[in-house]
């Protein structure tokens, strides 16, 4: 398959595209749009799994969302009626990840502090997160396979852990996904041999009082990470890019990610679609 270009990041298999799922792989594939498909829990998992095994020019990842460690809202988005708590089960994320040469990574993983529910206990919440991640990275390391981390608000956080397993003679390999924090952050996942990508969300214009206190836009950031070390996604169904921005995202809009890093990157679009899809490819090995 002749693909142009990776979406690093979607879940075209949540339930916002049920009623037209092959549809929407049809339309991005026929253009030259490959994607990796990202599980939240098991039960994500397994349907990206199944994603990946009926189409070329998918891939899945399997994993364990650090919201999904807690009782919490769960977006019609992503499935129905399902709130109730997932403990990280190393052994059945193991199976999963043999089940299929489809599976090329593990995640979403990470920590989320930016969604901690009203009147709960904080730490315990936030620990059981640290042990979920921490067991998606020893999975990692296991099945020698990259990491997808999710990070909210606790980038200083899993800086410290990814530096920890660095020390330990451990490193772990991965991509940081949906970044929006600085450019002092991103210098350290660098410095770890990640790779940082970008959504939709890097379209968007910066907030007016972000600008008058002259604080670093996304663009900034992004301006500044090399294209070697770059990905580009869409986190589909959300995060819909300019001019899409409010719709149900999908991975053929990732070619709008691209042509807005290009602009601020002063290179042509093909330029940037080529080494990001080199990029992906190094990293997943696919």
């Amino acid at each position: 398959m002749n693909l142009q270009r990776i979406d690093a990041h979607s879940h075209v298999s949540f339930r916002a595209f049920r009623d037209d799922e092959d549809a929407v792989i049809r339309r991005s594939l026929e253009e030259g749009t490959g994607m990796l498909a990202v599980g939240t829990r098991m039960e994500t998992s397994l349907e990206a799994v199944a994603c990946a095994d009926k189409h070329d020019g998918i891939w899945a990842l399997v994993g364990l969302h650090p919201t999904h460690v807690f009782s919490s809202y769960v977006d019609d988005s992503e499935m129905a009626d399902v709130s109730t708590p997932e403990k990280f089960d190393i052994a059945a994320y193991r199976a999963l990840a043999r089940r299929s040469a489809k599976v090329v990574g593990i995640g979403e993983c990470g920590l989320d502090y930016y969604r901690l529910p009203e009147g709960g206990d904080h730490e315990a919440i936030k620990e059981a997160q640290r042990a979920a991640f921490r067991g998606q990275l020893d999975l990692a390391r296991e099945l020698d396979l990259p990491v997808m981390i999710h990070c909210r608000e606790a980038h200083d956080e899993v800086l410290r852990m990814l530096e920890e397993y660095r020390e330990a003679g451990r490193p772990i390999r991965g991509n940081v996904h949906c970044f929006t924090g600085t450019w002092a952050e991103a210098q350290r996942y660098l410095a770890l041999g990640f790779y940082v990508s970008f959504t939709g969300i890097i379209t968007f214009p910066p907030r007016k009082s972000d600008l008058g206190q002259g604080k670093e836009t996304l663009a900034d950031v992004a301006r500044q990470v090399p294209l070697d070390r770059m990905l580009i996604e869409t986190d589909a169904p959300y995060l819909a890019p300019l001019p899409h921005r409010g719709r149900r995202n999908e991975p053929s809009f990732v070619k709008h990610v691209a042509a807005f890093i290009a602009g601020i990157k002063h290179v042509s679009v093909e330029e940037v679609e080529r080494q990001t899809l080199q990029n992906v490819k190094a990293l997943f090995r696919i």
